[in-house]
């Protein structure tokens, strides 16, 4: 895990989310391209004449220069970062809830750089508005198994390779049994499993049951406190 000096300059980041701090100040969360995920103190930022206010925009690469050592950093400046985005729509929706997974599950100050760079590109396929279902299952899966949370895909339980004829039933826990071992678990065609292996969700039952699949594993991990986009993104039935 890396960990910041005093002062960081021109770091790569995203903002992920923002809160009012004290009068005029917002507490700012980051997604750093070498620091993982870092507060910091935007002082006044909530005053009209902020040079930082019209700045703290979600989905828009910037550079940040912050200081200090504490668990809430001060954040000194922003600039543009390259290609600047535009999500609309359900690809907005979209895009807060990948900044929803990535507050609940991603622990602050754990860098994770391929992560960082897979989420960059998941936000222009989402501005290109390129299928946006699929768009999000990739992401998911990228997610869990950056942070380290096992997801075999090639191979059952037993160590067996996936039969793309055979039904399994997938465990959070464990990976998937053939169908007959086990009566809980979500249920799935081995087809499925080795599609998702691929990143490949032409198939509508690959859709459909990797949707339900990453639904499960998402809750076993964020526990009780269900995701406040999920709900809306599925009622624009996008998830």
């Amino acid at each position: 895990m890396a960990t910041p000096t005093h002062r960081i300059d021109q770091q790569p980041v995203f903002v992920l989310h923002t809160y009012p701090f004290k009068e005029t100040s917002l507490v700012v969360e980051l997604f750093s391209r070498e620091f993982g995920r870092i507060a910091a103190v935007a002082k006044g930022a909530r005053r009209p004449r902020s040079a930082m206010r019209g700045m703290l925009q979600s989905f828009q690469p910037l550079a940040a220069t912050w200081s200090g050592k504490l668990e809430l950093r001060n954040l000194h400046s922003l600039e543009w970062g390259d290609g600047l985005l535009v999500l609309n729509g359900d690809a907005l929706m979209c895009g807060f809830y990948l900044n929803e997974l990535l507050l609940r599950l991603l622990p602050r100050e754990d860098a994770h750089e391929d992560l960082f760079f897979y989420y960059n590109q998941t936000l222009r396929v989402l501005s290109a508005g390129v299928d946006a279902p699929s768009t999000l299952r990739r992401f998911e899966l990228r997610l869990l198994q950056q942070l380290g949370y096992a997801l075999p895909l090639l191979e059952d339980v037993h160590g067996g390779l996936i039969q793309p004829e055979v039904d399994y039933r997938y465990l959070a826990e464990r990976g998937a049994l053939p169908e007959g071992e086990g009566g809980i678990g979500v249920q799935l065609a081995g087809k499925t499993l080795l599609d998702m292996a691929s990143e490949d969700y032409a198939d509508p039952v690959t859709q459909q049951q990797s949707k339900q699949l990453m639904r499960v594993l998402l809750a076993h991990h964020l526990g009780d406190k269900p995701l406040y986009t999920r709900q809306l993104l599925m009622d624009l039935q996008e998830l």
